[in-house]
């Protein structure tokens, strides 16, 4: 079967392997990827049995297309978010990451990424650039009303949404799995929040209403009194086209 794919913190998580481990008691393979070749060594020095590799995820998954059965991610993805040199631009970088995860991953696969927004903008922000890649899902919100034990999931299905790719409901205060219900309070408390993956429909431009025939050649004689080059009039002067072509 072909490897998961894990991902964990861009500066200093993947490299430990402590989550790669748990991977590898659930009988699966796994490749981490970071960013610093000092937390990688540590890795080698505990014989991690996953595959690393040193890399920044904000510039691309050099993977082949449909090889991994899932990805996860602890805390990292809302790194994307910063620019950390003059060179980074934050949508680019998200753009870059989804767009070669979804290809990377199987019809179907699931990505789970824990992360901490600053802000209602930034988590939007990350859930946009996933929409907009392809993936249907949302995110989930453990413990909502609690400060200490709070955290957030980005779920992420690679495909269209169905019934089978639905999120699963955050935990509540008591420990299970909330209900619907519990996400009726504000956005910001929500436990689970969906979101579409249709890309919003461009708003059409509004032509200003008066525009006939004999108002063009009018406007076009007023044009040729002023001095200005105005084209000769023909049979299509003014005249509609179709909506396409």
């Amino acid at each position: 079967a072909p490897p998961e794919i894990f991902y964990d913190d861009v500066e200093a998580r993947c490299g430990s392997g402590l989550s790669g481990e748990t991977i590898s008691e659930n009988g699966h393979h796994w490749i981490g990827l970071d960013i610093s070749r000092s937390m990688l060594d540590i890795a080698l020095e505990r014989e991690t049995d996953g595959d690393l590799i040193l890399g920044d995820m904000g510039q691309g998954l050099g993977l082949r297309p449909g090889v991994m059965d899932g990805a996860i991610s602890i805390s990292a993805v809302q790194w994307l978010c910063n620019a950390d040199k003059s060179c980074h631009e934050p949508r680019l970088r998200l753009k870059a990451f989804f767009g070669s995860l979804y290809r990377c991953l199987g019809r179907g696969a699931r990505a789970v990424f824990q992360l901490y927004p600053e802000n209602n903008a930034q988590r939007e922000l990350i859930l946009g650039f996933a929409m907009r890649a392809g993936f249907a899902g949302g995110v989930v919100i453990d413990y909502p009303h609690s400060s200490k034990k709070r955290k957030e999931y980005l779920v992420l299905t690679c495909g269209p949404p169905s019934m089978s790719t639905a999120a699963p409901s955050g935990k509540g205060e008591d420990g299970n799995s909330s209900s619907d219900d519990d996400s009726s309070g504000d956005e910001e408390n929500q436990t689970v929040s969906i979101s579409d993956r249709n890309r919003p429909r461009k708003k059409q431009k509004i032509t200003k209403k008066g525009k006939t025939r004999s108002w063009v050649l009018k406007k076009k004689e007023k044009m040729r009194s002023k001095g200005n080059v105005v084209p000769p009039d023909s049979k299509y002067t003014a005249r509609k086209r179709k909506a396409r072509f």
